[in-house]
C-alpha cells in the first residue's frame, strides 16, 4: 500500500515538477534578457538624464539673456520717453518765445518816458506789495498792460515772479 501511495504520488507530482522545470527555464531566459537589456537601457536612462540637464541650463541661460534683452529695452524706452519730454518742452519753450516775440514785434510803440527811480536807501525800505504796485504801474505807464492779453498754453511757462531790476530800461 505505501508503494501504490508513492508511485500515485510520484506520477501525481511528475507534471508539477515538469511546470517547475519550465518556470526555471523561463526565469533562466528572463535574467539573461535582463542580464544583456539592462545595463545599455541604464547607461541610455543616464545619458537621457545628462541631456535634460544640460538642456535646463540652456534654457535658464536663455532665459536671463531674454530678461537681460528686456532689462535693456525698458532702459531704452524710459530714455526715449525722457527725450521725447525734453522735446516737447524745448517746443513749446520756443512757441511760447516765438509768440512772446511776435507780440512785442507787433506791439504798438508808445513814446518813451522817463521811469521814476528810487533811491537805493528808499528802495530797500519798501515792503514787496509796495514794490510789485509800483512795478504794475510802471508797467501800466509804459504800455505793458497788454501783457495780460498774452495767451500761454502752459502754466510752467509763466514767470513765477518778476523784480523791478529785470524790467528795468537800459
Amino acid at each position: 500500500m505505501v508503494a501504490v501511495s508513492l508511485t500515485a504520488v510520484l506520477i501525481a507530482a511528475i507534471p508539477a515538477l515538469q511546470e517547475l522545470a519550465r518556470a526555471a527555464r523561463s526565469a533562466e531566459k528572463l535574467f539573461d534578457t535582463l542580464s544583456r537589456e539592462l545595463p545599455p537601457t541604464l547607461n541610455s536612462i543616464r545619458t537621457t538624464g545628462m541631456e535634460i540637464t544640460d538642456l535646463t541650463d540652456d534654457v535658464s541661460e536663455g532665459v536671463k539673456s531674454a530678461n537681460q534683452v528686456v532689462k535693456q529695452v525698458d532702459q531704452s524706452l524710459d530714455g526715449a520717453k525722457k527725450q521725447a519730454q525734453n522735446v516737447q518742452i524745448g517746443t513749446r519753450s520756443i512757441f511760447v518765445g516765438v509768440k512772446t516775440a511776435w507780440k512785442t514785434f507787433t506791439r504798438q510803440k508808445s513814446p518813451r518816458r522817463q521811469v521814476d527811480r528810487l533811491s537805493p536807501n528808499a528802495s530797500s525800505a519798501l515792503t514787496l506789495r509796495e514794490r510789485e504796485a509800483l512795478l504794475q504801474r510802471q508797467r501800466n505807464d509804459n504800455g505793458y498792460n497788454d501783457a495780460a492779453n498774452w495767451d500761454f498754453d502752459d502754466e510752467d511757462s509763466l514767470p513765477k515772479s518778476t523784480t523791478a531790476e529785470e524790467w528795468s530800461e537800459d
